[in-house]
């Protein structure tokens, strides 16, 4: 990872899919990056980077970066450093298009995290499809509500062998973003998923594809 070395503490633009970001390269690991904006740190997994660039012509004390708030440890940090390290925080995550989720991280499991939202409850999020995630400021919390924590679900440790136990119960795939991703869940086996939409109609659709699901 020493090819972003030079790019550290320096002003970058940094493009992912649907989003642009400009800030200080604060820190890296070899799947994720940090950036700070002059508001707000940005975990962003570098699974979603498309291109990254030095914003020529800004001084680089034009942002001031303060501490990081994931610190003191050796090691470098990591995609599954960072989510572990967020787990119980107050975070805004972005998984599907320009849709926000406001929450908490209660679980990491092998290939997907359980996320706790005021409004859609418990979500299953491949780790694959989390394009950012940013910390709420200090004192302040989603939608300003009280949030209890609920106790993570007992869940398997495999996103697929989750979607198995789900089967015959009522679903929303990625965020309801497509109708046709929400109804009576036939199986999940292999890389296909079989779902019966509102109107009676099997669809079928590739598991690796699946950015979030949640039981409404």
């Amino acid at each position: 990872m020493n090819h972003f070395s030079h790019m550290l503490n320096k002003q970058i633009k940094l493009k992912i899919t649907g989003h642009s970001f400009k800030g200080i390269l604060t820190d890296f690991g070899n799947d994720i990056l940090v950036l700070y904006d002059g508001q707000k740190f940005y975990y962003i997994p570098l699974l979603h980077v498309h291109k990254i660039t030095l914003s020529e012509g800004d001084s680089d004390d034009a942002i001031q970066s303060p501490n990081l708030p994931f610190t003191g440890e050796d090691t470098p940090i990591s995609y599954r450093s960072i989510l572990t390290n967020a787990k119980g925080l107050y975070t805004k995550i972005n998984i599907v298009g320009k849709k926000l989720l406001h929450g908490t991280i209660i679980k990491v499991l092998s290939d997907y995290l359980v996320f706790y939202s005021p409004v859609y409850k418990h979500i299953l999020i491949p780790l694959a499809h989390l394009k950012w995630l940013t910390l709420y400021e200090q004192n302040h919390t989603p939608y300003s509500v009280n949030m209890a924590l609920p106790d993570a679900p007992n869940l398997s440790r495999s996103f697929e062998e989750q979607l198995k136990k789900w089967e015959g119960k009522i679903v929303v795939f990625d965020m309801g973003e497509d109708q046709d991703k929400t109804g009576l869940l036939i199986t999940g086996k292999g890389n296909l998923i079989e779902l019966i939409n509102g109107n009676g109609e099997t669809i079928y659709f590739k598991l690796n594809h699946v950015k979030s699901v949640y039981i409404p």
